[in-house]
């Protein structure tokens, strides 16, 4: 099986489908942790709340990363996570992918709290897409068309088209 990258734009979908899904797992592990914690309104323990999604977050990739290199939205749109050998991904390399990717959300997020306290709605959005697509095309900038954080792991993103 050769090891093309998947386009971009299947790439991008497949990140938007996934988006939509990890809003499930999260409210999920929301309405667990306030179960857990006998939470009574959302500002209290809103940081435990944070590091406990971030948590659930990591195992959720680091899980179907590692066993079988693909979760729901990459199985749909067909791309496969191996490692750089074209093999399967060992645990704490789906790990460092999951930390890795972080790169997709938080310069954006760190610079409108930088400048505005994250107040301003508009402007995180702003940021937020603006980095997005120039974090995105810049893997055409490596020569495999993998993503940066893929290269700095040992993993890239492979069309999984005779793959069911």
């Amino acid at each position: 099986m050769p090891l093309t990258a998947p386009s971009l734009r299947r790439r991008m979908a497949a990140f938007l489908y996934e988006g939509v899904l990890l809003f499930g797992v999260t409210f999920f592990a929301g309405y667990v942790y306030a179960t857990l914690t006998q939470q009574r309104h959302a500002l209290q323990g809103h940081a435990g709340l944070q590091a406990f999604v971030f948590l659930v977050l990591g195992l959720y990739f680091t899980w179907f990363w590692s066993h079988g290199g693909q979760t729901l939205a990459m199985k749909t749109w067909r791309i496969r996570l191996v490692s750089d050998a074209g093999g399967p991904v060992a645990p704490m390399r789906a790990l460092c992918r999951y930390l890795a990717s972080w790169v997709w959300l938080l310069p954006p997020l760190g610079l409108a709290f930088a400048l505005h306290g994250g107040r301003s709605g508009g402007l995180v959005t702003l940021a937020l897409l603006l980095w997005i697509g120039a974090y995105a095309l810049s893997s055409f900038l490596q020569p495999q068309r993998q993503f940066w954080h893929d290269v700095l792991c040992g993993t890239r993103l492979v069309s999984a088209e005779g793959k069911r």
